[in-house]
């Protein structure tokens, strides 16, 4: 396995941990000025599970990806693609 960073392979890890079809999880990491921007793809099945009730869930896992990125002093958000959404390229 490649040396992924710890924020990639932390959310990564979670999310298929808890979406019904994990083969469809992708996660990109990009640097730019402002800091990383972690983007997730997922099925369209499994956007609610990922965002959650209030979208509790997902706040959860942008505030321990904060937690990660402040250990490596770097600004970290992610960013949830919607099934059929066109990712931006960077």
């Amino acid at each position: 396995m490649a040396d992924i960073p710890a924020d990639q392979a932390f959310i990564e890890y979670v999310l298929k941990s808890i979406v019904s079809m994990p083969d469809a999880v992708k996660v990109t990491r990009v640097i730019d000025e402002l800091g990383v921007l972690i983007t997730v793809e997922i099925a369209k099945e499994d956007m609610g599970t990922v965002i959650g009730k209030n979208g509790q869930t997902a706040k959860s896992l942008r505030t321990l990806l904060r937690v990660i990125g402040a250990k490596e002093n770097a600004r970290v958000n992610m960013k949830i693609v919607e099934p059929g959404e066109v990712a931006a390229a960077a």
